[in-house]
């Protein structure tokens, strides 16, 4: 069996130091996504979406940066943890996607938040929660087949303040100019003299934390003037210049702008001098930059077409591009790309975008990527032809643990639940003369507790779980049906008529559908005449109509399923849901420490009433529920170490207790899956690190085989065909690794694993692995989520024994 990744959706870390695009090297971006560092390629014409995910930090990734290698052959990876380690990774041209990593550090006593790098010197910086910035020399041959790293200097900062940001460029031949800023209003300079740097100046002027450093020449003489920009939280840039000589550059015309009114007190235009060993530099404030209006997190210069422009990201959910003033010399905003902050919302669920965090130029210096709270990348391409800016495609996935997943019937496409609160649907854009390419096409449900679970009751129809004691029911709108059957070829199986779209009212949790209407229609009030129309309560239909996966703006706000039902009954945290193969009932459960609430619920789906009494046998929580493949029985396994089978009964609808093994396993029962074999038989996952066979006869339940695993098993799953005689299922552990096994009918004791490699799995806990429907029977796929924020989806080709 040969298995591959296939799509891999992942969201990025809030953390403007977070990601970087490699301008030399392989030209890939990288970005922290949980533990890991997520590789994507936003030039690829396929659109395939994350390449890789590169495993090894134990927290949160908080800085990326690529090491200037100056070689088109070879890419250098420096990312930096709030485990305090410093990783160094190295990628080849002969294959891009795979990153060795070659050396780990442990120097800091805090987590890393920023890395600095400089072009055409081995020197580089980190600055930690610790309170200290650390000066590094990597050694290196000329193609880097050995890397090494050298401490050359600790700059101690603590306890005035802690460094946020770096930045790091060439005075002259013989000495190197650093930045420092972070949790107080000051930007200190340091200077290096042979080795070591040694502070020379301070620039006072901001009002807040300073979030983001960067230097640039003024122009592409090395001779020329150096710019730093310096971004704050308190909404403004301001351009400090760094000139060269015992005289003062002529003054800036920014002082003296009327525009800047009250502010003008607070600009001073006093020069600071610092010396190298071989000149004297003075350092004086050179313009404000007023535009946005809330924290400004990253600032990038770029020499574009023979101008010099400053690339801007802000919480006011805008990127800005600035440049100078041919005639005037003052800074003006002449791209805005974004959010208007009017469109803003109320609610943080379909409103506020959260802000921009991050915002990179690509290598050729015409497109821009930018990274918002939801945990997605947005993309601008510009075209010389129109003089626009253009969105383009880009990838987006969860941002906290994802817990559930499911196929629709027919394995068209597949739905994901999480911890970020959201519900999202991913299928195959099909487009001529390219390979399909994953997307996320709807984001159903953005809620106000994290979800637990998910599964569908038709092709347009599902239910979710989550930490609110009740299950919500949604139904495709017609949008999202349209979209789907357009561009993944999708065929809706709905019989009802389907709801045009829908939106979460202000302060809500329930989505309510709404009326789309065409552009040139007027929109009624059904209501009193005297009050206004509710904007929110329409849509016009151009607003649905896409050529192209939706953009996370679309996503956000315009692509919500109309919820039909709520079921009430739990008296807790809903913990799983499982639906009838023939989709009449849906089973539910909820955490619970007594027997009087690890009850298991019956919810008939035609008209969604409770079908009593509920089914009474766990003590603990029941962790996973599957009706069989006939629907004569539903097994339910919990943290009460047993299995429990439940016969139907002579009502239709009923359920009645039929076997039970109180000591199924040592430890908590995880995980759960029915078998395609005729003689009922099925398998359970414990934290005792095995995975145990069952057979039902007529009297009793034997035990046909156990599988070891290294860790403890949280998920099974058993695909819903035999191959060759042989049922083959997946396994996944609390530490992320995958098997995939066989065992032939007759001899369910002999079962094989073979585990799949590490560099292909999840970082943390796997949550949830299911097969997918309706596949050829040698070439499988399987969608796999878990704790490291990660959807995976794999391709499985079984070779013909």
């Amino acid at each position: 069996m040969n298995v591959s990744p296939a799509f891999i959706a992942i969201g990025g870390n809030r953390n403007p130091a977070a990601a970087d695009w490699d301008e030399d090297g392989l030209q890939l971006l990288a970005f922290g996504a949980d533990n890991s560092v997520a590789l994507w390629d936003p030039q690829d014409a396929h659109l395939a979406g994350v390449c890789s995910i590169l495993n090894g930090h134990t927290k949160p990734v908080n800085a990326v940066k690529f090491f200037p290698t100056r070689s088109a052959e070879v890419s250098i990876l420096l990312s930096g943890s709030a485990d305090n380690s410093l990783r160094i990774w190295r990628a080849h041209r002969q294959q891009p996607s795979t990153f060795t990593c070659l050396k780990t550090v442990s120097g800091h006593t805090g987590p890393i938040t920023r890395i600095a790098t400089l072009p055409g010197s081995d020197i580089f910086a980190t600055g930690a929660s610790d309170g200290t910035v650390k000066i590094w020399k990597l050694i290196h041959d000329a193609k880097y087949s050995s890397v090494d790293i050298h401490l050359s200097q600790t700059v101690t900062l603590a306890p005035k303040y802690f460094p946020l940001n770096l930045a790091l460029a060439k005075l002259d031949q013989a000495s190197i100019v650093l930045a420092v800023a972070g949790t107080r209003s000051n930007i200190q300079i340091f200077v290096s003299r042979d080795t070591q740097f040694e502070l020379s100046a301070t620039l006072t002027g901001h009002e807040g934390w300073i979030r983001a450093l960067a230097f640039t020449r003024e122009t592409p003489d090395e001779a020329s003037d150096l710019l730093l920009a310096s971004a704050s939280q308190d909404k403004y840039i301001r351009l400090w210049r760094i000139h060269r000589g015992g005289e003062l550059p002529a003054t800036s015309s920014a002082l003296n702008d009327p525009t800047l009114g009250a502010l003008s007190k607070s600009l001073s235009n006093k020069a600071h001098w610092i010396e190298s060993p071989s000149s004297t530099y003075s350092v004086t404030f050179e313009a404000l930059l007023l535009g946005h209006e809330d924290w400004i997190y990253t600032a990038s210069w770029r020499h574009r077409d023979g101008k010099l422009q400053l690339l801007s990201t802000s919480e006011d959910n805008s990127v800005a591009i600035w440049e100078s003033d041919t005639t005037s010399g003052v800074w003006v905003c002449i791209t805005r790309l974004g959010e208007i902050s009017a469109q803003k919302g109320s609610t943080s669920a379909t409103g506020s975008a959260g802000g921009l965090w991050i915002g990179l130029w690509s290598p050729d210096s015409n497109s821009i990527v930018s990274l918002g709270r939801t945990g997605s990348w947005r993309k601008w391409t510009y075209s010389a032809r129109t003089d626009m800016w253009t969105q383009q495609v880009a990838t987006t996935g969860h941002v906290r643990e994802v817990k559930g997943v499911c196929w629709s019937r027919d394995g068209s496409y597949l739905v994901t639940t999480g911890s970020d609160q959201t519900t999202r649907l991913y299928a195959q854009w099909k487009r001529d003369g390219y390979s399909a390419s994953w997307h996320e096409f709807s984001r159903p449900q953005i809620h106000g507790y994290d979800l637990n679970c998910i599964d569908v009751v038709t092709d347009s129809q599902f239910i979710t779980g989550a930490d609110e004691k009740l299950l919500r029911v949604f139904d495709e709108p017609k949008a999202v049906a349209e979209m789907l059957q357009k561009l993944c070829d999708v065929k809706s199986t709905a019989t009802a008529e389907l709801l045009d779209a829908a939106n979460i009212p202000v302060l809500g949790l329930s989505n309510k559908a709404i009326q789309a209407v065409g552009d040139d229609e007027p929109i009624e009030n059904d209501g009193d005449e005297r009050e206004a129309v509710d904007s929110s309560s329409v849509i016009r239909k151009s607003v649905l109509d896409f050529s192209h996966p939706p953009f996370e703006d679309h996503l956000a706000r315009h692509l919500l399923w109309p919820e039909t039902e709520k079921l009430y009954g739990h008296g807790y945290e809903i913990s799983a849901v499982a639906v009838s193969r023939d989709g009449s009932l849906a089973a539910t459960a909820c955490r619970a420490s007594s027997i009087d609430h690890a009850v298991i619920r019956l919810y008939d789906t035609k008209d969604w009433l409770e079908v009593r009494p509920p089914l009474k046998a766990h003590s603990l929580t029941v962790t996973a529920l599957q009706f069989s493949p006939d629907d004569k029985h539903l097994l339910s396994v919990g943290r009460d170490r047993q299995w429990v089978i439940w016969e139907r009964s002579t009502e239709p609808s009923q359920y009645v207790l039929k076997h039970s093994n109180p000591k199924g396993h040592t430890r908590m029962i995880l995980g759960a899956s029915w078998t395609p074999l005729e003689q009922p038989t099925f398998m359970t996952a414990g934290r005792d690190k095995s995975v145990k066979i069952w057979q039902i006869t007529d009297t009793e339940v034997l035990l046909k085989g156990t599988v070891a695993a290294a860790a403890a098993v949280t998920t099974v799953a058993c695909s819903s065909r035999l191959h060759q005689d042989r049922i083959l299922f997946m396994l996944g552990t609390e530490s992320g690794e995958i098997g995939i096994g066989q065992a032939a009918k007759e001899a369910l004791n002999k079962a094989e694993v073979t585990m799949v490699k590490a560099e292909l799995g999840p970082a943390k806990t796997i949550n949830q692995v299911v097969w997918r429907p309706g596949r050829a029977e040698n070439e499988q796929q399987f969608a796999m989520v878990s704790d490291d924020s990660s959807l995976r989806l794999y391709d499985v080709f079984i070779e013909n024994s």
